[in-house]
This record gives C-alpha cells, structure tokens and sequence, in this order.
C-alpha cells in the first residue's frame, strides 16, 4: 500500500517549476489489487487523494491528504491504514509542510518536514514505534519537494514537453536524505480501466535511485498511465514485487477542474 501511495506520487515528475494543478475539491479514488499465479487479480486496498483549502498558521493553504488502507476483508491478516498530508502555498505553489502517519498493523511512524525556502533547507523530524525521535536539516533545491507535492508537478505539462524514452530526474526529500527519483516517457497508448473505460494515456517509467545508481531493468520500475488531458490524473499504476505484482486504478473521481476528455469509451 505504501508503495501505491508513493507510486501515485511519483508520477509527477517533469515539470517541477511550472504552476502546479491544486484544485480545491478534487477527489481521486483508487483500488490496489494483488496479481499473481494462484492470485489472478485480489483486490486488497484502497486509495485516495483529495485537495481543499484550509488555514495553516493564520494563512489560507491548499492541503492535500493521500490515504491508503486495507480493505475490511484482509484487515485481520495485515491491517494498513497510511495518512500523507501536505499544506501548499498558493502563492507560490510551494510546499510549506508535510506530514506522515502510518498504521501498519503493530508498526507506526510518524514524520514531519517544515519547509524553509527564504534558506533554502528543509527541518525535518520522524519516530517510529519505541524509538526516540530524530531529526535533520538538509539543503533545498526548487525542485526538492516530499512526495506528495510532487503528485502535481506534471500536471500542466504536456506530451509535446517529453523525449520519449530519455530518462529525466528529480529530487525527493524522505527523512533524513534526499533521493533521486529517474523517470522516463514511454509514448502514448490506449488504457482499458476496470468498470471505467479506455481511456488515452501517457505512459511512464519511474525509479527511486539508491546508491548503487538506476537500472530500468532490475525489476524495480514503477509503470505508471496518466491521462492524455489537461487533468493529468495517474490512471493505472503497476509495481512489482517478489513474487507477482501490485497494481492500483482509478475508481472514482470528482472535482476536476477540466472534462476527463481522454476517457475514449
């Protein structure tokens, strides 16, 4: 589920300096399944991503709140229940906090980033179950942001902006380091979404870099399908894992700020 949540994310990642789509009422709903040889397609969690505007120390912010849980059925094997919050600057379309709390059965975690960009740095603090909270400071670029401010760096971009196939990278900030996140453009297909229709997409590839550098061929990669419109709203997400894979697709929508004209039928 966390890395669905991450996933939904990461598909954002071309155009972190252009203005950003922050939509006051939007809401976007997921399912995450379960595929593998024994499990043709286990529906196991749900997913969902919604933006409004509320005040945060005195200041109107749009806020935005990603939350993934196990569906009731499997909460007795593995219960999940992640929050992802983060406050944005409408002003200059920047994140000004962020916030996790995660429930995973008997593990909890908690963190908080507080952005500073008169000085460039970012505070950030995180505590996991029985451990003492810890804390750092790191330096900030423009394009530095948590994962879920850069869910809407894509957004007004369009399929033009892409080389198809010419990887590109971003910064990420996770607790007490700041990753490279490498995505790469695949082209235009059409996408058949489970009781939603088919819809044209645009289609990518992304990957967390870790120190050993990227390979788009270690079974690490994160495809991912957004629509061919101005929404640009992740439609299907596929992640592998050890032993078959976990995918997440849109179940519901409301709020868009522009007509879902990519849906074909």
């Amino acid at each position: 589920m966390k890395r669905i949540l991450l996933a939904i994310a990461l598909i954002a990642a071309a155009a972190p300096l252009r203005a950003q789509l922050y939509h006051p009422g939007e809401v976007l709903e997921y399912r995450v399944s379960y595929r593998a040889k024994m499990f043709p397609n286990t529906e196991v969690g749900s997913v969902s991503v919604t933006t409004s505007e509320e005040p945060l120390d005195g200041q109107t912010r749009y806020k935005v709140v990603g939350r993934g849980r196990t569906l009731p059925t499997y909460r007795w094997f593995y219960n999940i229940d992640d929050l992802y919050t983060v406050w944005i600057d409408p002003a200059t379309l920047r994140p000004e906090r962020f916030e996790s709390d995660l429930h995973e059965s008997d593990y909890t975690f908690r963190s908080r980033y507080d952005y500073s960009w008169a000085d460039s740095v970012v505070r950030t603090r995180w505590q996991s179950r029985q451990r003492p909270e810890r804390e750092k400071q790191m330096r900030l670029t423009d394009e530095t942001m948590d994962a879920i401010a850069l869910f809407f760096s894509l957004r007004t971009a369009e399929a033009d902006d892409f080389r198809e196939g010419e990887p590109a990278t971003l910064r990420m900030v996770l607790q007490d380091t700041i990753r490279d996140l490498q995505y790469r453009y695949l082209g235009r297909e059409q996408k058949k979404i489970r009781n939603m229709g088919r819809f044209a997409t645009l289609k990518f590839e992304c990957q967390l870099g870790t120190t050993e550098g990227f390979s788009f061929t270690d079974g690490t990669v994160f495809t991912i399908w957004i629509s061919d419109d101005r929404n640009k709203i992740p439609l299907w997400i596929e992640s592998p894992v050890r032993v078959g894979s976990i995918n997440a697709y849109i179940s519901g929508y409301k709020g868009l700020k522009y007509p879902l004209e990519s849906l074909v039928r």
